[in-house]
C-alpha cells in the first residue's frame, strides 16, 4: 500500500472551503484540530483537516514529527533533510487528495501551521503549480530561506505569528522570514503575540480567523 497522510475531518458535508492544520513536533493532528470548534460558527462551510506527521517522534513516541531536529534528538543533518523531502511529498499528495475529494480548487484552502507545521507549509506551498488560498504560520520559521526567489512556483498571502517570549523558536525567526518572503515578492501580513512562549494566544487566533475569513469568503 502507497505510504500516505491520515487525517479526521470537521466540517459539513458539502465544503465549500478547507483549512489544513499542520501541527508542531511531538505532537499529532488533534492537538491542531480541536481550534475547528472556535472557528466552525465563523466559517461554517469550512472542512477541517489535521493530518499526523509520518514519523513518531523521537522525543517524544506518543507524538509524530514532520522530520527530526538535530540540536533536540541528537540526528543527523542528512536523517533530517531526508525526512523533510519525503515529508514534503506526502503532504503535497495529501492537498491533492483533498481537493479531489471536496472538489474544490486550491484556491479554496488555507494551510495553518504551528512551529515545525509552519516550517513545512511555508516550504510546501510556494513550490507548489498553483496557489493555495493563503498560509497561516505560528511560532516557526522559514526553511532554506536562500532558495525561495528561485524555487516558488506561486506566491500565496502569508500571515506570520509568533510570541515575543517564545524559547522554542527564537521571536526573531518571524522577521527573518518575513523579510526573506517580501523579498521574494511575497505579500507578507505579521502580528505579534505579546507575552506570549511557544503557543496560541486569544488574540493571535483572533488574526488568524480574520485572515482565513479574508481569504475564504471571498
Amino acid at each position: 500500500m502507497t505510504e500516505q497522510l491520515t487525517s479526521d475531518r470537521k466540517g459539513p458535508a458539502k465544503a465549500s472551503s478547507v483549512v489544513v492544520f499542520l501541527h508542531g513536533y511531538g505532537a499529532d493532528g488533534n492537538d491542531l484540530l480541536g481550534l475547528a470548534e472556535p472557528l466552525t460558527p465563523h466559517l461554517p462551510d469550512t472542512a477541517f483537516y489535521a493530518p499526523n506527521a509520518p514519523e513518531p517522534c523521537r522525543n517524544n513516541p506518543m507524538g509524530y514529527q514532520w522530520f527530526p531536529i538535530p540540536w533536540l534528538d541528537g540526528s543527523s543533518e542528512a536523517d533530517a533533510r531526508s525526512s523533510a523531502m519525503r515529508s514534503f511529498g506526502l503532504l503535497n499528495d495529501f492537498l491533492d487528495r483533498v481537493l479531489a475529494d471536496e472538489g474544490l480548487a486550491p484556491d479554496r484552502v488555507v494551510l495553518v501551521g504551528f512551529s515545525q507545521g509552519t516550517m513545512m507549509a511555508l516550504h510546501v506551498a510556494p513550490r507548489r503549480d498553483r496557489a493555495v488560498a493563503g498560509v497561516v504560520g505560528f511560532s516557526g520559521r522559514l526553511l532554506e530561506p536562500q532558495l525561495l526567489a528561485t524555487e516558488a512556483n506561486v506566491k500565496p498571502p502569508v500571515l506570520l505569528i509568533h510570541g515575543d517570549q517564545d524559547q522554542m523558536v527564537p521571536f526573531e525567526d518571524m522577521g527573518l522570514a518575513g523579510q526573506a518572503l517580501q523579498e521574494a515578492g511575497f505579500t507578507v501580513y505579521g502580528h505579534v503575540m505579546e507575552g506570549t512562549g511557544h503557543g496560541i494566544s486569544p488574540d493571535g487566533l483572533s488574526v488568524a480567523l480574520a485572515f482565513l475569513r479574508e481569504r475564504l469568503e471571498a
